[in-house]
């Protein structure tokens, strides 16, 4: 079968079949040899493409966006290469022409060539650091939530029915409230009305009567222990929203 060609539209690109250990990279162009080299995915490797790149003036460099082995390659190449196209997989097997199924380096180059290829967008470098964090805040965030709804099941057993009368038990008057059954300590009128304010529903009679329980030792490890994860989990949290202001 005959080679397929099509119009140059690009000077010089890469095309990059990425792998686990090893990455395949094709440069082809007007003033240069087409060429196929491998490198391993350590960074000096990943580096020495970068290098053997700007040695043949490559502007742009192609690669497909399956899994996530394209990032290192993309994050050490981005800051020297001024266009790096990662590329949905379903693009380059739709261009005709292509012998078999795999997509190696020298097809992509060669539809990068022409112009053939769609980039997907991806965010700049500051964007994805923030995005990392806001992710990772809200997953701590969650986890949180997650230790807290526990540390309400641990009440429950102890038959403390704060949330029977109490809507927020992440509210002030309920988490200080907890935190005395946290410490062992057997509520009375005088504890209630301490840290009562007027906006609850519950009156402080109904707000002891929910708290009179049978809190036993075991339990109040267990809620300290929870407490103690929850207080370094929002530390991070608190670390985290911060950066993030920051950025």
């Amino acid at each position: 079968m005959a080679e397929v060609t099509f119009p140059q539209l690009i000077q010089r690109a890469c095309g990059i079949d990425v792998h686990l250990k090893v990455v395949v990279a094709t440069i082809d162009g007007a003033g240069i040899q087409r060429e196929t080299r491998s490198f391993k995915t350590f960074t000096s490797s990943l580096n020495e493409l970068k290098e053997w790149l700007l040695s043949n003036g490559v502007t742009h460099v192609g690669m497909e966006s399956t899994g996530v082995y394209w990032k290192p390659v993309y994050k050490v190449l981005e800051d020297s290469i001024p266009n790096i196209w990662i590329v949905n997989a379903r693009h380059i097997k739709n261009v005709p022409g292509h012998k078999t199924d795999k997509m190696d380096s020298e097809w992509i180059c060669k539809l990068l060539l022409a112009g053939l290829l769609k980039p997907s967008y991806i965010p700049p470098k500051e964007q994805r650091q923030l995005r990392d964090l806001t992710r990772y805040r809200n997953k701590l965030i969650q986890q949180i939530a997650s230790e807290k709804n526990r540390m309400m099941r641990i009440l429950e057993d102890c038959n403390i029915k704060l949330s029977s009368v109490v809507s927020n038990t992440s509210g002030t008057t309920a988490t200080s409230l907890i935190d005395m059954l946290c410490e062992g300590k057997v509520l009375t009128l005088d504890d209630i009305n301490s840290v009562y304010h007027g906006k609850l529903s519950a009156s402080p009679e109904e707000l002891l009567e929910a708290c009179t329980g049978f809190v036993e030792e075991h339990h109040i490890y267990l809620l300290q222990m929870i407490r103690k994860d929850i207080d370094q989990t929002q530390t991070l949290v608190d670390d985290l929203s911060e950066r993030i202001k920051r950025l």
